[in-house]
């Protein structure tokens, strides 16, 4: 498909527009801090190596490039204050596992506890049982319902969401030359962050690309996120023959999408999609399928959690709300993307297959 220059042009002028930028407001409706807010000096360093303190990492779910990268980035932050980790866990997406994971970190009386609520009302009365504990809680991207910044947790850290929306959606828009029939498969789930991105998504395209059509939306719950989305992505297809691109809510769903697209012969489907999972950035190196994606800075993410927790353990006060910008990756600029993202260089397979 031939890209529109006067579209490619819009679209560039929108990702430079927003480059370093962070256009979500937190939880609460709360304006973004950046990251330095959450610094330390070097005897604030001191005073913490000096307590021995521990932390636990609970996850919504793990194994993905996404979850690896935030808990190394956080493995990393933890071992550079002498923060031990006594603790990580794995939920799969399911929040009563995500509670009595909760339960049992809470016996090893960690100082700290790092997590991403799975439900925001299912695990509320765990996390409250932590914060009663006297835990300081930092969260990542979600927060249970009924918890304050301040008194009962330190911040929620995340990354752009709705900005890496707003990303994704003009990516695809240039991909697409602007015109078109647009299938989306979102995250049905009581889950703040993935409902800015589709939330950053529609508007976009349709307030800055209105010959972009969604003509169907698809939710999927999981915990079989790529199989899911293959199955909505078959069903999008054989309805839609003419479908031109669909986006995806995170990479995995992707990597269903490109499934099902390899299996209808659909090599000329346009897929965009956020985070910069390594199947994803195998398919952006080799320039098939995926035409682009708005990273999150996971790592980053990590490190900043450290920090805030090991301010709480302080007395520091934090900003309630920490955001980092969203990273527009395409076909060449994914291998210096990967090293953004994940503070290595792209690995070896990612360079070999990279399409010159």
């Amino acid at each position: 498909m031939e890209t529109d220059p006067g579209v490619s042009s819009k679209a560039d002028q929108a990702l430079a527009a927003v480059q370093g930028k962070v256009l979500s407001k937190g939880p609460h409706g709360e304006d973004p801090a950046t990251a330095e807010a959450a610094e330390l000096t070097d005897a604030e360093v001191a005073k913490v190596k000096a307590m021995g303190a521990t932390a636990a990492i609970v996850m919504h779910y793990g194994g993905n490039d996404w979850a690896n990268a935030q808990v190394a980035g956080l493995k990393e932050g933890f071992a550079e204050l002498g923060i031990q980790v006594v603790a990580t866990t794995d939920a799969n997406f399911k929040p009563d596992k995500q509670v009595s994971d909760l339960e049992t970190v809470i016996t090893k009386k960690p100082d700290v506890i790092v997590s991403i609520p799975t439900d925001p009302v299912a695990t509320a009365g765990a996390y409250k049982k932590a914060a009663a504990a006297g835990i300081k809680l930092v969260f990542m991207d979600n927060v249970p319902q009924g918890m304050t910044a301040g008194k009962d947790y330190v911040s929620v850290v995340s990354a752009d969401n709705y900005g890496n929306g707003v990303v994704s959606a003009h990516l695809l828009a240039k991909a697409l030359g602007g015109k078109g029939k647009v299938g989306v498969i979102f995250h049905e789930a009581d889950f703040f962050v993935t409902k800015q991105r589709y939330d950053g998504l529609r508007k976009t395209l349709s307030e800055d690309y209105p010959d972009l059509e969604i003509v169907e939306s698809k939710g999927i719950a999981g915990p079989d996120f790529a199989g899911d989305a293959q199955a909505a992505a078959n069903a999008m297809l054989s309805k839609h023959p003419d479908l031109a691109g669909i986006w995806a809510v995170w990479d995995v769903p992707a990597e269903g999408v490109m499934a099902a697209a390899r299996a209808s012969g659909r090599a000329d489907l346009k897929i965009a999609t956020q985070d910069l999972g390594k199947n994803v950035a195998i398919a952006l190196a080799k320039d098939q399928l995926v035409a682009g994606l708005g990273a999150q800075r996971p790592f980053d993410q990590g490190v900043t959690e450290a920090k805030l927790a090991a301010g709480a353990l302080l007395g520091k006060t934090a900003p309630p709300y920490i955001a980092l910008s969203a990273l527009p990756v395409t076909h060449a600029s994914v291998l210096e993307a990967w090293k953004q993202v994940y503070h290595v260089d792209a690995p070896a397979d990612l360079q070999k297959v990279f399409k010159k």
